[in-house]
């Protein structure tokens, strides 16, 4: 009994002297539960799966809600997943999708093309007029290349201001060998991947691009020579623009024989792209390589298998400075696994250089074509026949010469032009020439239809200017005798006529943009031709060098950057920059020759709260004169496309008015001095709706 009673009291002590342990219980267990709420839970179902065992026996068992207990497989869906647009974004904010087509044409089969492939892929996506309402694509929009601001659309990609859309680009691009708007398109490009100020990829928001070009076969047989030439370049520079968004590869027809197949099978193509657009909002996955702007060379590359090559991670000195150049014999190697050896005893070799055998001694550059210089306007070139067609004759490879409207009429002893009422210089001894038809602007109010060649720089074949003299003044003559038979033509005018007594070189284009410009003056002076020279103040270098002008005008179309990138649509970045240091170089010639500047007056667009803006301009440039006409109206799709109507030609008492608060600005802002009078009216000619302001400075 003792020894029981001390093995009782060990054990009271021994569990008296334990540590208690923590409840791992929820104290929600311990609340008082009510018969109704215990039968309920009772009675909730408890979730069983149904798993087949290796017999193919069905057992049930309950889920283990425990932390940590196994899931079953997971469930994969085939459907297409839908692209999240972020948290920002609200349900209710659904994005539209806007399709533009770009293109470019020296002729009229291009702009139809571009029309009909509109329509018809507008109806296949279902955003035409009589399409579905509830599609996320707005209907397509045509910009023609020659008449849109390149810097709204390639520098960063055009919003809309009502709903928030995103831009898919297409290219519907013929290739030239003459000079056109394709190549001002590409420079553009090149120039905004290269300019620092800009990102590497301005054009990443857009949802992709791709083009189509169309070429001749005949003339470039192979893509080497020059087939479809200007459509790989656009997509090769939007490639970089874009962030390597090509949604679908480049399509080539030629123009006379598969041209319109092989564009519908492009739109067909793109059409199962821009649906996968509408679902998922991205254009998908795609190889190593996609989008990239060259193809590669290495045919390996880009049927890379994944497999790693080991590189050599040191080399030796003597190998360093062999540089990067190819093997040029097997014999190459031993040397190098020699020098790539171990250095010491203690040391482990190195792993072997991996050689491929199939790519070395190849050349790395590529091949470029050799370039050459092209002529301007060839005779074979569709600008050369819209020139001729439009009256003019082609001189050289870039001159032109045209008699005007003015210089019949005066053969008949009727009205002269302006320069009659202003200047006393004939209209029947006017010869209207230039030694460039290229323009370095787009303005919305040319007379020449927009076919003349567009450039920044020079890089056409040079004519000497004896070659220009002689041209021009032989197809002048030509003209005018060709009015000898005309009713009304007077004998003595006629006569007259034969001797050319002033040239304006005004008659299309960038006349100061020919390097020779200086000895084509001379030539002209030389048999007693006065020179009128107009320029559009975008080459202030060719204008610093210019040479003495009996009269030199500079085009002022607009009084302040904004109004000027809109009406002149310059190509050139710094334009203003540019127009500013033509205003200083014209001051600084004031005491030389006579100087001028010549206001084309266009309602809408440089009239309206400008006159202040044009004050300070003259008072920057103290021209001698100044010349105020109204724009006139030529009629052509061109005008149309710009915007202009016979609404935007004003009136000649409007420009009266305009003349009249042009001089009360001047005098307000200082121009008027002790040594300068104020601006005021010398003459005016209402054939023209044009008024000549005398300023009062420099030579007279």
């Amino acid at each position: 009994m003792s020894t029981l009673f001390v093995l009782s009291l060990l054990r009271i002590y021994l569990h008296s002297s334990q540590p208690k342990q923590e409840l791992r219980v929820l104290p929600k267990t311990y609340e008082k539960v009510t018969l109704d709420e215990k039968r309920n839970a009772d009675e909730k179902p408890k979730p069983v799966i149904k798993e087949d065992d290796s017999e193919g026996s069905e057992y049930s068992r309950t889920i283990n809600d425990k932390k940590g207990a196994k899931r079953g497989p997971k469930r994969i869906k085939g459907d297409v997943q839908k692209k999240g647009r972020g948290a920002t974004e609200t349900e209710g904010e659904a994005r539209k999708i806007q399709v533009l087509i770009f293109f470019s044409s020296l002729t009229a089969n291009t702009p139809k093309i571009a029309q009909a492939f509109t329509q018809e892929l507008a109806e296949t996506l279902g955003c035409s007029s009589e399409g579905k309402l509830d599609s996320k694509f707005l209907p397509p929009q045509v910009l023609d290349l020659a008449e849109i601001d390149f810097d709204e659309y390639f520098i960063t990609p055009p919003k809309s201001e009502g709903e928030k859309t995103d831009c898919f680009y297409l290219f519907v691009i013929p290739s030239y060998n003459i000079d056109c708007i394709n190549d001002t398109f590409l420079e553009h490009l090149q120039e905004t991947h290269h300019d620092f100020r800009i990102d590497t990829s301005p054009l990443a928001p857009i949802l992709g691009y791709s083009v189509f070009g169309f070429g001749d076969r005949e003339g470039w047989p192979t893509e080497e020579e020059g087939y479809c030439f200007q459509a790989k370049e656009v997509d090769r520079w939007m490639a970089k623009l874009s962030a390597r968004k090509r949604a679908y590869p480049l399509g080539m027809g030629d123009w006379k024989r598969d041209g319109k197949e092989r564009l519908m099978e492009w739109r067909t193509g793109l059409t199962d792209v821009l649906k996968q657009l509408e679902l998922t909002g991205a254009l998908g996955e795609g190889v190593p390589g996609s989008g990239d702007p060259l193809e590669s060379d290495d045919e390996e590359e880009a049927e890379d298998d994944g497999e790693v090559v080991i590189e050599e991670v040191s080399m030796s000195k003597a190998t360093k400075g062999r540089g990067s150049g190819s093997l040029e014999d097997v014999e190459d190697i031993g040397r190098i696994m020699e020098l790539s050896g171990t250095d010491g005893p203690g040391k482990k070799p190195a792993a072997p250089l991996a050689i491929d055998f199939t790519t070395e001694g190849k050349p790395v550059t590529k091949k470029t074509p050799a370039t050459t210089v092209k002529e301007m306007v060839p005779k074979s070139s569709p600008t050369y026949a819209a020139l001729t067609k439009q009256g003019y004759s082609i001189v050289g490879s870039h001159s032109g010469v045209k008699i005007c409207r003015w210089t019949k009429s005066a053969l008949r002893g009727r009205g002269s032009c302006y320069k009659y009422s202003f200047y006393g210089i004939n209209s029947h001894q006017c010869m209207e020439s230039t030694p460039s038809l290229s323009c370095s602007n787009k303005c919305v109010f040319c007379w020449r239809h927009g076919t003349n060649p567009v450039g920044t720089t020079w890089r056409w074949v040079v004519d000497p200017p004896q070659l220009i003299f002689d041209g021009v003044k032989e197809n002048h003559y030509k003209k005018i005798k060709m009015m000898r038979g005309v009713p009304g033509v007077r004998a003595e005018r006629f006569a007259e006529a034969m001797r050319v007594r002033h040239c304006a070189l005004s008659l299309v284009g960038e006349p100061i943009f020919y390097p020779h410009i200086n000895e084509f003056l001379a030539m002209l002076h030389a048999e007693r031709i006065s020179s009128f020279l107009v320029c559009n103040a975008q080459h202030p270098d060719q204008l610093a060098a210019l040479q003495h002008v009996t009269q030199l005008y500079v085009s002022i179309d607009a009084s302040n950057r904004e109004s000027l990138r809109r009406i002149d649509r310059p190509l050139h970045r710094d334009f203003w920059e540019r127009f500013q240091r033509c205003l200083d170089i014209l001051r600084e010639r004031r005491f030389r020759q006579r100087t001028v500047f010549r206001l084309t007056l266009v309602k809408g667009f440089n009239i309206e709260d400008e006159a202040e803006g044009y004050a300070d301009l003259v008072e920057k440039g103290l021209p001698c004169f100044v010349e105020v006409k109204g724009v006139t109206y030529c009629g052509t799709s061109t005008s149309s496309n710009a915007g202009l109507t016979m609404a935007n030609v004003p009136f000649y008492q409007e420009v009266c008015d305009f003349v009249m608060a042009l001089e009360k600005h001047c005098a307000s802002a200082g121009c008027s001095t002790a040594s300068r009078p104020s601006m005021r009216i010398a003459a005016a000619s209402c054939s023209r709706a044009s008024v000549s302001a005398w300023t009062g400075s420099g030579t007279r």
